[in-house]
């Protein structure tokens, strides 16, 4: 049984701030306390300003509700907007470096945004343009946070959704992870229909909601879902495979490189290699390859040699004339 009551108490609150109902019984399990204490702990929050709505029932339920203003000591309006809105752009986006967790850190946020503050994060966000769109699809941040909420309230997620042929279809899926590949966000989850695990591009979902059951997560057959999409993708010929040797340590690499590109393998103290499936275009892969800041030879596919080869070229030609003058 746990004695820290802080800690226990920061704990609840982030249990709490899942957007999701909460037994009586399914907390005590979780902070391995009693019923009791964790009434007592909801309402110590309840006097620093957290508005914990409690139903009654045989187990009884406890959830955060929006209040009429932000809980103290957590953030004032103007930051809670301006967070708000950057996390906003930031998903929307599948900007690189955003991952699941920034936007169930969204979620969170926005569960307990008063309408007031809503509204503006609403009307600044429709009023401005975002630089960081890439050529990837736009997503509806909603979107995003409907599943981000149902991956951690372990909720059933519902959704209709377009292949890439066009077909369209309803899924019933327990979802597991949202990975971002840097140009586009993945929903990997198990689909309940199929009787198998299932990744969706997230710009082809539509209607997303939670279904209100609960369940019990599966083990993931690759146990990384950025891993499981690698594999995935391959599977469905959507990749191409690249080798690339960089003249730098395979730290270095592995910290300017998206995670889901794969980890460098180090053949000495100063070089890697790099031999994984890609996704994306050549053109994008050699870009992003040029800005890791450091000598790099390509090796394979050919597409990708003549792709840098031709980048490098016309880099060189756009400075040509600035040097002979």
């Amino acid at each position: 049984m746990s004695t820290d009551t802080p800690a226990r108490l920061l704990q609840l609150l982030s249990l709490l701030q899942t957007p999701r109902e909460w037994p009586g019984g399914e907390l005590s399990d979780r902070l391995g306390v009693s019923r009791r204490t964790v009434r007592r702990d909801v309402d110590r929050l309840r006097e620093l300003g957290y508005p914990v709505q409690a139903t009654k029932g045989a187990d009884g339920g406890y959830r955060l509700v929006a209040g009429k203003a932000m809980p103290p000591l957590v953030l004032d309006d103007e930051e809670a907007v301006a967070i708000a809105v950057g996390l906003r752009a930031g998903a929307g986006h599948a900007v690189e470096g955003v991952d699941e967790a920034s936007v169930r850190a969204l979620a969170k946020l926005e569960q307990v945004l008063p309408s007031r503050l809503r509204h503006r994060v609403a009307t600044l966000q429709a009023a401005t343009t975002p630089l960081t769109t890439g050529d990837g699809a736009s997503i509806a941040p909603e979107t995003l946070t409907i599943m981000a909420s149902t991956i951690a309230g372990r909720e059933l997620l519902r959704f209709a959704y377009r292949a890439g042929d066009g077909t369209e279809s309803r899924r019933r899926t327990e979802p597991y992870r949202l990975v971002s590949t840097g140009r586009r966000w993945y929903l990997v989850a198990y689909d309940l229909d199929r009787e198998d695990w299932r990744t969706f591009r997230v710009d082809r979902v539509s209607d997303p909601f939670a279904a209100g059951a609960r369940f019990t997560p599966r083990e993931l057959p690759t146990g990384d879902a950025a891993e499981y999409l690698r594999q995935s993708m391959y599977r469905r010929q959507e990749t191409y495979e690249f080798d690339v040797t960089f003249a730098a340590p395979a730290e270095f690499i592995a910290a300017r490189l998206p995670a889901w590109l794969g980890a460098p393998e180090p053949i000495d103290d100063q070089r890697c290699r790099l031999r994984a499936p890609a996704g994306d275009s050549v053109e994008w892969l050699a870009v992003r390859l040029a800005m890791v800041d450091c000598e790099f030879t390509v090796h394979e596919p050919p597409e990708l040699v003549r792709c840098v080869r031709d980048l490098g070229g016309r880099l060189s030609r756009a400075v040509g004339s600035q040097d002979r003058s």
